[in-house]
């Protein structure tokens, strides 16, 4: 069973970068058709898919975030990080890092849309 966890600062001020970083346990994030997404949970808001990256390191964004969103990876500590750069208040959320076993859902309903994921974990952005 794929394990996620996420870590990372709670609290970032406007115009910083946020950094958060999901470590895997029980499968390489490297195994085929695997997609390693950052999805998000404005308060009282839905779930937006933010990004990916993919078995093989390719990755993708969404449309809105992708000028601000990078995705990498660490394939030896079997970890998969995100920045989200120039963040403001509107990006205060739970962050959740998620597992695709196959097509990826980019307009989630519900955490179980998803394989497996993390616990999740709240960022605030403000000064």
């Amino acid at each position: 069973q794929v394990q996620l966890q996420e870590s990372g600062p709670g609290l970032v001020k406007p115009s910083q970068t946020l950094s958060l970083t999901c470590t895997v346990s029980g499968g390489s994030i490297t195994i085929n058709n695997h997609y390693w997404s950052w999805i998000r949970q404005p308060p009282g808001k839905g779930l937006e898919w933010i990004g990916y990256i993919s078995y093989s390191g390719d990755t993708y964004y969404h449309p809105s975030l992708e000028s601000r969103t990078s995705i990498s990876r660490d394939t030896s500590k079997n970890q998969f990080t995100l920045q989200l750069s120039s963040v403001t208040p509107e990006d205060t959320a739970v962050y959740y890092c998620v597992l695709t076993v196959g097509v990826v859902v980019v307009s989630p309903q519900r955490l179980n849309d998803y394989n497996s994921w993390g616990q999740g974990t709240q960022v605030t952005v403000s000064s």
